[in-house]
């Protein structure tokens, strides 16, 4: 397989990191975004950018400067946040913060490195079946569940939009995932996960664009 340049962000923990040390140990070349670096993403050897919010502007374009002419096959948007609100006693600011960083965080991200994508680039949102309208049977979580039917409405207008140069994007839910975020209770490890989610990046292409997959190839409703 021919050596990709991937970008990930949120690739300091969790299936972020997971990601990092998948594709390096394959021989990509890993430009590692995130907030704060840990020292088992830097004992990586992976490109680590550091202090990098997926809500701040200024901070993405600084970086958009930085890698200039660099060519990014893959773009995984994945940093996000989860919290629980329930009807009765809701926090708006949970629910902001959360739109913020899963909805506006990714769009920001794909922005900022616009030029850096090329023909035959892909570009993979991390979302969640959680963002499924057609899938809710629970309720609960109102800032989680809005924020990625955001990000999945972005995933489809991404879709079209980037058709035209070549780039093929697709919408993933990883599983439920044992990290800090699920509070390590999820059914299935990060290094699973990341494995299936790079099987489904791998097999992406303009045929198949504008899907919300779950990571085991399963295609997800609305």
């Amino acid at each position: 397989m021919t050596t990709k340049t991937v970008l990930v962000t949120g690739a300091n923990r969790g299936i972020g990191l997971e990601l990092c040390r998948q594709l390096k140990a394959r021989g990509d070349t890993v430009i590692a975004v995130c907030r704060a670096s840990t020292l088992e993403l830097d004992a990586l050897g992976v490109q680590v950018e550091s202090d990098i919010n997926v809500t701040d502007p200024k901070a993405l374009y600084a970086l958009g400067v930085r890698l200039k002419g660099k060519k990014v096959d893959t773009l995984i948007a994945n940093a996000g946040i989860l919290q629980h609100e329930e009807l009765g006693n809701l926090n708006f600011g949970t629910i902001e913060a959360q739109l913020e960083v899963n909805a506006l965080g990714p769009l920001r991200t794909v922005e900022a490195f616009l030029n850096n994508l090329h023909e035959d680039s892909k570009v993979a949102l991390i979302t969640s079946r959680m963002g499924s309208i057609g899938d809710n049977s629970s309720g609960g979580y109102y800032g989680y569940r809005m924020s990625k039917a955001a990000l999945n409405a972005a995933g489809m207008s991404l879709a079209h939009d980037l058709k035209g140069r070549g780039v093929a994007v697709v919408t993933l839910h990883p599983g439920y995932v044992r990290t800090d975020m699920t509070g390590n209770s999820g059914g299935i490890a990060p290094a699973e996960s990341a494995k299936l989610l790079i099987a489904r990046i791998d097999a992406l292409s303009l045929k198949t664009t504008g899907k919300f997959l779950h990571a085991n190839g399963e295609e997800l409703p609305w």
